[in-house]
Formats: C-alpha cells, sequence, structure tokens
C-alpha cells in the first residue's frame, strides 16, 4: 500500500511507473536524430531537468481509467510530452528566458535558432506519433490544441504589457497557452481507451480546469513562492512586464496614481529597485492575492465536479487527489 503522505502526483508517478518507462523509451527514441545531433542534445537538456511529467500521466490515468490496451496511449503520452517541450523552448526565445525549473535554458546554452528549430522538430515527430495511433478524432483534438497553444502564446504577448487587460483575457489567455494541453492530454486519454462521449467529454472539462487552477498557481507562485524551490527569481512576471491575474486584479481597484504607477513599469518598462516592493504592496492592499487563490480554488471545484460524472475507480480518486494538491505544490 502507498504511503498517504506521498503527494499526489508521486503517487500517480508510482502506480504509472512501468508505463512511464515505456513512454521514456519512446520519448528517447523519438528525440534521436541521425543527420543533426544537436536536437537530442538540446531535447535531452530539456527532458532531463526535473520535470514530473504531469501532462503525459494525465494521458495514461485517463487510458487507464477505461482500461486501455495495447501501446497507443504511450505514444499518445509521448505525443503530448513532445508538444510540451516543444512550447517550453520556443517560450524561452520569446521571454528570453535565462532559466528554467532552475537550470540555464536551452537558448542561453545554444542559441534562439537552435532552440526554435529543435522545437519545430518536436513538434514534427508529436504528428508523427499521433498518426500511427490511426485516429482522425485524435489527430484533431491534439491538432486542435497545437493551434490553440499558439494563439494563446500570440495573445499573451499582444496584451501582455497593456493594463487594461481585464481577466476575462487572461483566461483566454490561460486556456491556450496552458489548458489547452492538459485538457487535450485527459480527453485522447479517454478517446484511445473508448471510453463515451460524454466520458471524454467530462475529462476534456477536468483537464481545462485543472489546467487553469495550475496556472494561477503558477503565477502566484512568482509573487510568493521560494526561490530555492521553485527556481525561479520572486518578481520575475513583474520585471518581464507580465499580466498575471494577481496583478490584473490590484490594477483593477488602483486609484489614479496608483495606475500611474503601473503604467510606468509595466507599460514602459520605467522600473527601478523599489518597484516590486511598491507593486506587492498594492496585491496586498487589494487582497489580489488572496482573491487569485480564491479563483483558484473555484477552478480546481469545477475540475472536481467534472470528474465526478465519471466511473468510480481509484484512478479517479487520485485525479481527483490532484486537483487538490495543486493547490498547494511549491513548483
Amino acid at each position: 500500500m502507498l504511503d498517504k503522505e506521498i503527494n499526489p502526483d508521486e503517487k500517480l508517478a508510482k502506480i504509472l511507473e512501468l508505463e512511464l518507462l515505456s513512454v521514456n523509451k519512446i520519448i528517447r527514441e523519438r528525440m534521436a536524430s541521425k543527420n543533426a545531433p544537436r536536437i537530442p542534445e538540446v531535447t535531452a537538456h530539456l527532458i532531463s531537468a526535473g520535470g514530473k511529467r504531469l501532462r503525459p500521466m494525465l494521458t495514461l490515468a485517463a487510458a487507464n481509467m477505461f482500461g486501455c490496451t495495447g501501446d497507443n496511449h504511450l505514444k499518445l503520452a509521448a505525443t503530448v510530452e513532445f508538444i510540451h517541450t516543444a512550447t517550453l523552448l520556443h517560450d524561452d526565445v520569446v521571454d528570453e528566458s535565462l532559466k528554467r525549473r532552475g537550470r540555464p535554458t536551452a537558448n542561453l546554452l545554444w542559441d534562439n535558432k537552435s532552440s526554435v528549430l529543435v522545437g519545430d522538430y518536436l513538434f514534427s515527430r508529436s504528428f508523427q506519433l499521433m498518426v500511427e495511433v490511426g485516429s482522425l478524432k485524435i489527430l484533431d483534438i491534439l491538432a486542435n490544441a497545437s493551434a490553440t497553444i499558439a494563439e494563446g502564446e500570440v495573445l499573451q504577448l499582444t496584451v501582455s504589457q497593456n493594463i487594461k487587460t481585464d481577466e476575462e483575457t487572461y483566461l483566454k489567455v490561460v486556456r491556450g497557452k496552458t489548458a489547452a494541453l492538459f485538457s487535450a492530454a485527459t480527453q485522447v486519454g479517454g478517446q484511445v481507451a473508448g471510453a463515451s462521449e460524454e466520458d471524454c467529454d467530462a475529462l476534456y472539462e477536468y483537464g481545462d480546469a485543472l489546467g487553469i487552477a495550475f496556472q494561477i498557481i503558477d503565477d502566484l507562485l512568482d509573487v510568493e513562492g521560494n526561490l530555492q524551490i521553485t527556481g525561479k527569481n520572486i518578481g520575475d512576471d513583474f520585471r518581464e512586464r507580465k499580466l498575471t491575474m494577481p496583478f490584473i486584479k490590484a490594477i483593477q481597484n488602483s486609484t489614479k496614481s496608483e495606475l500611474e504607477f503601473w503604467k510606468r513599469t509595466i507599460e514602459k518598462g520605467n522600473q527601478n529597485d523599489q518597484d516590486w516592493d511598491t507593486a506587492l504592496s498594492l496585491m496586498n492592499k487589494y487582497q489580489a492575492i488572496t482573491k487569485t487563490r480564491q479563483e483558484a480554488e473555484m477552478w480546481v471545484e469545477q475540475a472536481k465536479r467534472a470528474l465526478s460524472k465519471l466511473p468510480e475507480s481509484e484512478m479517479r480518486i487520485l485525479l481527483s487527489e490532484l486537483a487538490d494538491y495543486v493547490l498547494t505544490r511549491s513548483k
């Protein structure tokens, strides 16, 4: 029996251990390249950086929930991880990031061109794997998710430094850049296992709500996290002028003079060493951090409601625990 003190994602990894080993084998095989050795170098740097393989685990969990056999769900889990890794490579170039999970980014170790092109290669590999599964429905789900992710990134690029950005727009960005892959991961897991359309829809709803909650908590960790645990400096989003939910909630309640502060620091990018403390003070003044956490809690409850539509099983219980755990995660 598993130790109850183990985190739900660790429980999930333990239960799916053998399948995850098979997924990792597929990943290693498919990221290889005879003609361009830089491809596996760059990919291995990111894939081996300590990620929890959460998204592929969601695919495996959903497939197991409905008694999937064969190896198609393994290919889809690898597909999901390739799409995720490709987006990370591209994101770090767009954001000019220097660290990812506490380690130097690929674009820093190599260059932007390598990161973009290797990301493109991984997208291509992901589509090869999708095709091998032989389901137009699954291909449609993952192709739509890939397009939605790109839309979310472009939307974020166009609105991130505009202090008029509202919560509705923020959620569109989050649904694109994060939740789209969560929902696709769970939905294709059910689809490949032969689950009913109603059950696949419930899995989609679960993944969508879980992904939104996950990103909101990620944004909160930038405001109140721990560098030693998260691997990122507190206030990086502010310094990079990204308008996440805590900032939006503070801005929409700010006075005229406070709005001038946000315009200077976010829109104009004119920041000094004291500005982060001022931003944090304004978020606390308007309870933006507390209200943001309440939003995350609401999405977690929505994820659990979606799960309640599915047949009772150990995996359903574990996915419900995983949703709760998102609220307490530290990295």
